[in-house]
């Protein structure tokens, strides 16, 4: 059972989170339940498999066998979700696997008990009379990222790789939408994007200047510590729902794109090339060594750019940031639903 702990924080995250219209439509848990007991999660057009699940119902219905009301909060960024985590306003958000271990080398109690994708989902995006070639062309121009999250890292390594660095651009950090808006209006001359945004960008006419699979992580879902130790059935009440979606999602392309085009406001061919040709939704889920490698690989990154103090940091957060018992058995028949 929930302490009262966890209906006292469905009350900071009406006061400190901005709730869409979307997380109060056709929820089960705009309320908390009689008992009190509430399950915060996030969701996000990043994650579709939190789309799947909130649209299905899976979760809420499961939860509430066990006299527990879930509590939808929209994320609009790995940043945000890490707040939520941080803030205690959620149990359980989505974030890319760079952005969950710069929170845990930061102090965050948060450990990665599932992964949800492993997708291409970042990249650096110009307009489509842009001059800009190449990402050496960068140098001097003002480039639009959302720190802390994979889009922010990925332009960093994008800049390392070409000889580059952040001073060698001024970045506005602001949120991925509005990353968009800065291009479109001429506020930047480049923005390392993120889907479904991106995407619905490259139908406007927006070029993607560069693209690098291996500079983008998985998809992470993270929980914060206390959750774990305290509701551990819960925890894994939340990864078998995601294992049920993920492979209702990986036979249903189709319907998958069409809760991701409804969700985010987008046109049904953008949504289908968000799921079908740039989200790997059939992943091991279980957050193993290939999890763990690209992100050892981006921790450097983090404390060249001040992002984390130490290396030591880092390397100690990488060492505990996983938790694979839930995945490890997840069971997606103990979900019912069709």
């Amino acid at each position: 059972m929930l302490s009262n702990r966890f209906s006292r924080r469905a009350a900071l995250s009406v006061a400190t989170f901005s709730i869409s219209a979307l997380a109060l439509t056709g929820c089960a848990g705009e309320n908390a339940a009689a008992d009190g007991q509430t399950l915060s999660i996030d969701f996000a057009t990043y994650n579709p498999l939190s789309l799947v699940l909130k649209e299905k119902g899976w979760l809420d219905a499961a939860a509430q066998e066990q006299g527990v009301t879930i509590e939808w909060i929209q994320s609009a960024g790995s940043n945000k979700a890490n707040e939520a985590l941080r803030a205690d306003a959620v149990d359980v958000g989505s974030t890319a696997g760079s952005a969950a271990l710069l929170a845990r080398s930061n102090g965050s109690p948060i450990k990665t008990i599932s992964l949800y994708s492993q997708p291409e989902w970042s990249a650096l995006v110009v307009n489509e009379d842009s001059d800009i070639k190449s990402v050496k062309d960068l140098k001097g121009k003002q480039v639009a990222a959302t720190k802390g999250t994979d889009p922010y890292f990925f332009l960093l390594q994008s800049l390392a790789e070409a000889g580059l660095s952040d001073s060698d651009i001024t970045l506005q950090n602001v949120q991925h939408a509005d990353g968009r808006t800065a291009l479109v209006n001429g506020s930047v001359d480049a923005w390392s994007g993120l889907d479904p945004i991106m995407a619905d960008a490259e139908q406007d006419g927006a070029k993607l200047l560069y693209r690098n699979l291996d500079f983008n992580t998985y998809g992470a879902l993270n929980a914060r510590e206390d959750f774990i130790e305290e509701s551990p059935e819960l925890a894994q009440l939340v990864v078998d729902s995601y294992e049920k979606a993920r492979e209702w999602a990986t036979a249903n392309p189709a319907e998958t794109a069409s809760i991701l085009a409804e969700a985010a406001g987008l046109e049904a061919p953008v949504a289908t090339q968000v799921i079908e040709e740039r989200s790997n939704l059939d992943v091991d889920t279980v957050p193993g060594e290939d999890f763990t490698s690209v992100l050892r690989n981006i921790g450097p990154t983090f404390v060249a750019n001040k992002d984390v103090s130490t290396q030591d940091a880092v390397d100690e957060a990488l060492e505990s940031l996983v938790d694979d018992q839930f995945a490890s058995q997840a069971d997606a028949t103990k979900i019912a639903g069709e």
